[in-house]
Order: C-alpha cells, then sequence, then structure tokens
C-alpha cells in the first residue's frame, strides 16, 4: 500500500486567525521542500490546491524552471522531486484527479495540531497504511488550519505531531516531513 499514498497542501479554502474561510499564501519553500519529502518517501504525487490565479502562476513559474529550464541541469534532483507536484484550483478537482490515476476513491486523512478524542494515532495510521487497498491521501492545511467542511469529507484525522505540547504550531513543511516520517517508518 505505500505506493499508494498522495499528500495535498490545500491553501484554500482554509481558517483565518478569525476562523474565516480565506486562502493562503504559496510559499516557495513549501513546493521544493515538500517535494523533496514526497519524492524521499516515494509518495505519488504531491498536489498543491489553490484557487488564485495569481498564486497558481507561482507554481508553475516554479515548477517549469526545475522540471523545463535550466534547473534540470543546475540540480538533477531537486527537479527529479519537483516532477511531483501537481497544481489544483479545488479540492474537488485533486480528488477527482487522484480517482481517475487509480480507478477508485482514496482515503482521506486530514491531519491537525488540535487533539480530537477519536484522531488515529501514529501507529494505527502506519497499520492503515500498509493495509488499506485503496489510494490515501493526507490533507495538510496551511493558515490556521482546514474548515469543518473540508474535515467532513474526511474518513479518519491523524493526531497531532505534539499532542500535549505546550507550543504546537510547526510550519507545515516541517509537520509533512514529520508526519510522512512516523507513518511511514515502521513499515520499512
Amino acid at each position: 500500500m505505500l505506493d499508494k499514498i498522495y499528500v495535498m497542501l490545500i491553501h484554500y479554502p482554509c481558517l483565518g486567525r478569525e476562523k474565516q474561510i480565506i486562502a493562503t499564501a504559496v510559499t516557495n519553500v513549501d513546493i521544493h521542500d515538500i517535494a523533496r519529502v514526497c519524492r524521499t518517501y516515494n509518495v505519488k504525487k504531491y498536489y498543491m490546491v489553490t484557487n488564485l490565479p495569481a498564486q497558481q502562476e507561482i507554481v508553475r513559474r516554479v515548477v517549469r524552471f526545475w522540471t523545463e529550464g535550466s534547473g534540470i541541469r543546475y540540480n538533477p534532483s531537486r527537479s527529479e522531486a519537483l516532477n511531483y507536484v501537481i497544481l489544483k484550483p479545488y479540492i474537488e478537482d485533486a480528488l477527482e484527479d487522484i480517482e481517475q490515476r487509480e480507478n477508485q476513491k482514496p482515503v482521506l486523512i486530514f491531519t491537525s495540531a488540535k487533539k480530537r478524542s477519536d484522531s488515529l494515532t501514529y501507529a494505527q495510521g502506519g497499520r492503515l497504511l500498509q493495509s488499506e487497498t485503496r489510494p490515501v491521501v493526507l490533507l495538510f492545511g496551511t493558515g490556521w488550519g482546514l474548515p469543518d467542511e473540508v474535515m467532513a469529507l474526511c474518513d479518519y484525522d491523524l493526531e497531532p505531531v505534539r499532542p500535549g505540547g505546550a507550543f504546537n504550531h510547526l510550519s507545515v513543511r516541517s509537520a509533512v516531513s514529520i508526519i510522512l516520517d512516523r507513518l511511514i517508518q515502521e513499515n520499512y
């Protein structure tokens, strides 16, 4: 099953500081670093979801430079990682793309910095990845997290990286790295 994991970084819809629905800004380091983590852990694809045309253009330009431009010669490993990036305007578009690739609906797992009583532990999540025959999509929010309507689409949620920690505000690229490592490491 480990060859059917997808990562989705959601920039819209996300929550703002006041719990309103917002679109967050794409960052260059998230494009690069998460793609490199996805390549390292053999994630199938890395979806970046943003509905803002200007933000989409940033993603396209970065990916194009490293996969079509002089970046290929400058750093072939980065080029290889950036080939994992797929840009979509909405979550539904990304899920439709995954369903077409896999010919089945994926299992959706959202991540959060907030502890919930029914969250999967990393051990449970690792066992699920090992046993599940369908593709699995790990959804990561930006801003102040994912809105309720996105979480309601999901089959499971994963416990926070530091469920009891007093400070729980990692960068999303750090969270992706830690979470993939915890979920996959037992399976190597």
